[in-house]
């Protein structure tokens, strides 16, 4: 069985809960923000095109081990859609980093739609968000550009979320039962956006 394989066996038996977060709702509360007690590492990150600026892909050094998976053709075409978002929104390098961790961290990059009863709550999408709890439709939160504008919009009214390790970030706008989970996957996300940033 492929890592690939085996991840979607455990999201399919243990549910999307206990892989990522709940989607509570837009950024609407208080500060929520989640201790993490990992020291920062260091990580280079090489880009592969000219012109992306590799100090703000990673700014602080990355929290924990680390994570990485395989992508097939949807989640690679996911990781381009969350960056053309990300630049509609007129966001930088580092808001596409913190958007494809988290994505990567609630569905794997893969635009999940309703589980049934292995669904956490009504969650769904690249970023397991809620219609119940105001992110949109479910037309609209499985349409990868709609839901990381929706995610970033959240992003965006986080104070000094450029100052913050990714996981705090996420963690802000997510809300999640896992708070801490998001910062393993700060590497790939970094590598994907060298990557992906000036195609």
């Amino acid at each position: 069985m492929t890592t690939t394989m085996l991840r979607k066996s455990i999201l399919g038996i243990a549910g999307l809960a206990f892989a990522g977060g709940l989607a509570a709702g837009p950024l609407n509360h208080a500060d929520t923000t989640a201790a993490v007690d990992a020291k920062p590492i260091a990580v280079a990150v090489q880009a592969d095109k000219p012109g992306v600026d590799k100090g703000k892909l990673i700014p602080h050094g990355v929290q924990g081990e680390q994570s990485r998976i395989d992508l097939n053709d949807e989640q690679a075409r996911n990781v381009k859609a969350i960056i053309a978002a990300t630049k509609k929104s007129g966001l930088d390098e580092r808001a596409a980093v913190i958007s494809i961790a988290t994505a990567l961290q609630e569905s794997k990059l893969e635009n999940l739609g309703h589980l049934g009863d292995r669904n956490d709550h009504d969650s769904q999408g690249l970023f397991q968000q809620r219609p119940s709890s105001g992110w949109g439709t479910v037309e609209q939160i499985t349409d990868p550009e709609y839901s990381t504008m929706a995610f970033q919009k959240g992003l965006k009214q986080v104070d000094g979320w450029k100052d913050m390790p990714l996981t705090e970030a996420a963690q802000t706008v997510q809300v999640s039962a896992y708070p801490d989970a998001y910062a393993q996957w700060e590497k790939q996300a970094a590598d994907l956006v060298a990557k992906h940033w000036n195609n």
